[in-house]
């Protein structure tokens, strides 16, 4: 494996500081581009701030395509925010939702405010700032004034021992979104943020945190470079930045993946933000880990992630993006059909809910047999029709694709910093949906209650 990442290295790594892959490896990146680009034009699909910035940060477009994507985000995400605070000033309701989405909100035609939309109002003011159209500036005014509201709701606690009620991932998006948008910040909402990567405290209990971290970073980095912050405060977040991209490089495995294959293009963001995917390999041997495994980034969500640093690009660059010179040329690609696999599997399918939630550990553990080439979905709606073992489960829809709310009447619940954790056995957490995830012959999958 490492000699054919060391050829790829040779043939990827720029020839100036984060200029994208070229060469043979140039294809692959545009037909990534075109795929995401296809699934963008599908009408059914709900419309993702994240696809739209995935397509924007690309070096190749489709102008008019982008338009139409972007007016169909505005006519879904902008009337949510067409009151004042004022006229919307409820107490917040607390839906039940994905820690990590930053879209798995539920929507209410009522009066009353939700639970904070961080993530996912931060990842559509950075979609308007990537624009080249200009924006209606009292709409965004509008937003960003939203989005200041939210990061302060958006806390419990103290600075130094509080956390968010959505996510770190979802409030260091929310600072990012502002810093692009070249608005100040409150101290006190930065060191929160400061607090919590001193102290180890991004992601959840089994899972990884490269994501979260790199988010962090991106934030604290632009805060630095459009001088948003004193002179100390930008010395602190210099620091911190530099001990999160050195802990990325020493998480860094064999396989060149930095986390895993979805977290390292946020890491690779953060190498790109600070202009040092020249100076360290460990950027380069992610390069060619991600070339090399493509085939791994099949939803819009992932795609999206995925192409910025593809194209040497990262969230800062939305803060000076020229659209003067853009190349309009890129066409969609249709979906490729799934190939279809004959004959059958059998899953063992485990449900587990630790103490103090549940007196019994164990909830479910049962052999289900499903059609081969099925996905983690199509397996636990089969465990539904077996009979008296009473297995139940609920989804929740997300322009991600749907996740996991619901197991056996347990709720995952955001107020309780609970999430259904998905794993194969015996503790390798997925790291794709249940939609997503194509279980092997045999293989035992976990769905494990957990703490985030």
């Amino acid at each position: 494996m490492w000699v054919l990442l060391a050829l790829l290295q040779a043939t990827v790594l720029p020839t100036q500081p984060c200029e994208p892959p070229g060469g043979a490896v140039e294809g692959p990146v545009r037909a990534l581009s075109s795929r995401l680009l296809g699934l963008a034009g599908d009408p059914t699909r709900d419309p993702d701030p994240s696809v739209y910035l995935g397509l924007r940060l690309a070096r190749e477009h489709d102008l008019s395509a982008e338009r139409r994507y972007l007016r169909r985000l505005r006519d879904t995400i902008q009337p949510r925010y067409s009151r004042s605070l004022q006229e919307a000033g409820q107490p917040l309701a607390a839906p039940h939702g994905h820690p990590q989405d930053a879209a798995a909100t539920k929507h209410s035609t009522s009066t009353e405010l939700e639970w904070p939309e961080t993530g996912r109002l931060a990842l559509y003011l950075l979609g308007l700032r990537a624009t080249c159209h200009p924006p209606d500036h009292g709409a965004q005014r509008s937003l960003v004034t939203w989005l200041k509201f939210y990061l302060e709701k958006d806390w419990a606690g103290s600075r130094h021992h509080g956390h968010p009620l959505t996510s770190h991932y979802q409030y260091g998006l929310g600072v990012l979104a502002l810093c692009v948008h070249r608005k100040r910040v409150r101290e006190e909402v930065i060191h929160r943020l400061l607090a919590a990567e001193h102290h180890g405290r991004f992601g959840h209990v089994g899972g990884n945190a490269t994501d979260t971290a790199a988010v962090v970073a991106l934030a604290f980095t632009c805060l630095e470079q459009q001088r948003l912050v004193g002179a100390r405060l930008a010395a602190k977040l210099r620091a911190a930045t530099r001990q999160a991209r050195g802990r990325m490089v020493e998480e860094q495995g064999p396989d060149g993946f930095i986390g895993n294959v979805y977290s390292t293009p946020w890491a690779m963001q953060v190498f790109i933000a600070t202009n040092s995917c020249w100076t360290q390999p460990a950027y380069g041997r992610a390069m060619a880990a991600l070339l090399e495994n493509l085939d791994a980034f099949t939803t819009t969500a992932t795609m999206a992630q995925a192409l910025p640093v593809l194209h040497g690009r990262s969230y800062l660059d939305i803060a000076s993006m020229h659209c003067q010179e853009e190349l309009d040329m890129l066409t969609p690609a249709s979906p490729e059909p799934r190939a279809e696999v004959l004959g059958n599997i059998t899953v063992r399918l485990v449900v587990e809910c630790p103490k103090p939630w549940c007196p019994q550990h164990q909830l479910y553990d049962q052999l289900v047999p499903a059609p081969a080439g099925a996905s983690l979905l199509d397996v636990l709606r089969v465990a539904t029709t077996l009979g008296s073992h009473n297995f139940t489960f609920e989804t929740q829809d997300t322009p991600q694709g749907p996740f996991l709310s619901q197991v056996m009447g347990l709720e995952a619940q955001q107020k309780k910093r609970s999430y259904w954790q998905l794993l194969t056995a015996p503790s390798t957490s997925l790291q794709m949906g249940v939609a997503d995830y194509r279980p092997g012959d045999g293989e035992t999958l976990i769905l494990r209650l957990s703490e985030w």
